[in-house]
């Protein structure tokens, strides 16, 4: 018997997305338990897809999260910092440490391609935790091509390979085709997970939601399996 191809799991997200991260964690506890309950399954391939949240953000624009929500949405900083604590006590309950005092709020365009240059190179899924972490927990520029590059290093890329794919914008047109794809599915918000081209997950769910669509899927693959041997 032919072994099934990978589980696709395609993930829309941004670097700046806090439930991005959160979403993340949910979107792993749930594959375990799909992997508890589903030990014969096929294997779950993930890819990263880019979406920005705030397109509009200027380049140059290093504020923090509240100053940009605050000051370029409109928003009361009172109710942006009671928003804020609220994403911060979800994000610790599934492991994570936000801390939007020292977040620095910018365009994601720049990380994006890092994360595409990092899956031409097999390091994507290392890629996209660790810029996660360096925004949200750590209060690094991922503006900076230098510090995109240092971080980049980490995960076991080339930094001056990633710094000159930056300063030459390699890697925007496929950031631009990921988002002109999440139009085209009518997404309009993140993190958004594609399952088997079929199935459609919105939002940061819980990790038993993931579990049940993964299992769902598998499911469906396992009866027309037995349906084309019927045949």
């Amino acid at each position: 018997m032919t072994a099934q191809p990978p589980i696709a799991v395609d993930i829309w997200s941004d670097i700046a997305c806090p439930w991005c991260y959160i979403g993340k964690r949910k979107f792993e506890a749930g594959l375990a338990e799909f992997r508890e309950q589903h030990a014969d399954a096929p294997a779950v391939e993930v890819t990263y897809h880019s979406f920005e949240l705030s397109p509009d953000t200027p380049v140059d624009f290093t504020g923090s999260t509240t100053e940009f929500l605050a000051e370029r949405k409109g928003m009361p900083v009172e109710q942006v910092e009671q928003m804020l604590e609220r994403v911060t006590g979800i994000a610790a309950s599934v492991g994570l440490d936000y801390d939007f005092d020292s977040v620095v709020h910018i365009n994601t365009l720049r990380a994006h391609q890092v994360i595409h240059h990092a899956k031409a190179h097999g390091k994507q899924a290392e890629a996209k935790e660790r810029l996660l972490r360096a925004y949200f927990v750590e209060g690094k520029n991922l503006s900076d091509v230098d510090e995109l590059a240092a971080l980049a290093a980490e995960t076991g890329l080339d930094a001056e390979e990633v710094a000159a794919d930056l300063r030459a914008d390699r890697w925007a047109d496929d950031v631009q085709a990921d988002i002109a794809k999440a139009r085209a599915y009518g997404i309009q918000g993140v993190p958004f997970f594609v399952l088997d081209e079929k199935y459609g997950i919105s939002g940061a769910q819980e990790s038993t939601a993931f579990a049940q669509a993964l299992g769902q899927v598998a499911t469906e693959r396992g009866t027309d399996d037995a349906t084309r041997a019927d045949a």
